[in-house]
């Protein structure tokens, strides 16, 4: 497929544990799970495709970084110290690998035969199309229905509630360049130039002040919802970082305070349109996140959104630590110790907020540090 003369990425299935069964105590002292960044190793991507890391790929900029660095390590238990939790297994499927016939066969084929027992699918992808048929009006103005993976998705769904299949709606927020094209007062503007801002991939973005914007991506959650989604999960929610930020040129001057109340105020009001469905909520967000005690300068601070969320996603990718965590100056060599130091901080800071945290974890090639392809064992070492 080609759209505006560019090749349009299939995204690679990718192996996820998610949905740790939590204590009987609702609390923020251990990881609900963990979801794994993708690979290639469950299905080899045909010739034919590109293939990236998702979901949510965003290499860290190096303005973004924790405080403090040290370089004395920090111990870390064993898993045998760790307090056993039942696991629920599931793995992520992109937009267009939705429409692949061989990666979403393959897909059920791995729920029927393997512990996999939830998955994760893109309702709003990377590039602002939804893979199903939208009854919400504007998706079809936009062109976010430009390419339909999967027509019958009643059925769709059918096969995985029959099998008690944990559901996951993934829905990319304000990376938009569907909406952003269509509606450029509502978008993110180019100072220098009068035009859309578009980041290193060249896609427009929406404005995170917009409450157009916000009501249009709540519109996809509710209906995501009532198909049957058991899980409505936000990525890129947040301001933009890949590109030429200095230039980016917001409907409000976008100060800290102001970024953090744009993604807070977008989260209570989506809060609120998904109660009647009982859905849970749950957010992607950078990993050092986990670390940093303001909002890394794109909005995102861990506190702020506890009220109104179920679970905290941080991307715990050992690659986009480009300076570290407290204890680790280089954190690629170190997988096991990453993530759960980063766990770690997560939970001390959201305990008692009754929020679950569930990290993404790497498999996908390094390129911060020295190339390597996590083996087996160190993609095990992230899942202790």
């Amino acid at each position: 497929m080609r759209h505006g003369g560019r090749l349009l990425l299939l995204l690679t299935l990718v192996l996820v544990a998610a949905l740790l069964r939590a204590p009987s105590v609702v609390k923020a002292a251990v990881p609900e799970g963990y979801a794994v960044g993708p690979g290639t190793r469950l299905w080899q991507v045909p010739p034919s495709f590109g293939s990236r890391a998702s979901p949510n790929d965003q290499r860290e900029p190096k303005s973004i970084a924790p405080n403090p660095v040290t370089s004395t390590p920090v111990a870390v238990p064993e898993p045998a110290d760790l307090e056993p939790m039942e696991p629920i297994k599931g793995l992520y499927v992109t937009f267009f690998a939705l429409g692949h016939k061989g990666l979403r066969e393959h897909a059920l084929q791995l729920i029927e035969e393997t512990e996999l027992n939830a998955i994760v699918m893109d309702v709003k992808g990377d590039r602002g199309y939804i893979p199903y048929p939208s009854e919400v009006p504007l998706a079809a103005e936009v062109g976010a229905q430009d390419y339909i993976m999967i027509r019958d998705w009643d059925a769709f769904m059918a096969w995985f509630k029959e099998r008690k299949v944990y559901t996951i709606a993934r829905i990319v927020v304000f990376k938009d360049n569907p909406l952003a094209t269509a509606h450029p007062e509502w978008a993110v503007m180019d100072a220098r130039t009068g035009k859309l801002w578009r980041d290193r991939e060249g896609l427009a973005w929406t404005d995170p002040f917009r409450e157009e914007v916000w009501d249009y991506n709540i519109a996809i959650a509710v209906e995501a919802a009532q198909k049957g989604f058991d899980e409505i999960q936000f990525d890129y929610l947040r301001f933009p970082t890949d590109g030429d930020i200095k230039a980016a040129q917001f409907s409000k001057e976008p100060t800290e305070e102001a970024r953090r109340a744009a993604i807070v105020s977008f989260l209570k009001k989506a809060r609120r349109a998904l109660a009647p469905y009982g859905v849970k909520i749950a957010v992607d967000v950078f990993g050092y996140t986990t670390w940093r005690t303001d909002d890394t300068g794109i909005g995102q601070k861990i506190e702020d959104m506890a009220p109104y969320i179920d679970v905290l996603s941080p991307m715990l990718y050992p690659s986009t630590f480009h300076a570290g965590i407290p204890g680790y100056r280089y954190t690629v060599p170190h997988p096991y110790e990453t993530v759960y130091l980063s766990t770690k901080r997560a939970v001390e800071r959201l305990a008692g907020t009754g929020v679950q945290v569930r990290p993404w974890i790497q498999d996908f090639p390094d390129y911060a540090y020295d190339g390597r392809v996590y083996t087996p064992e160190e993609i095990r070492a992230q899942m202790r």
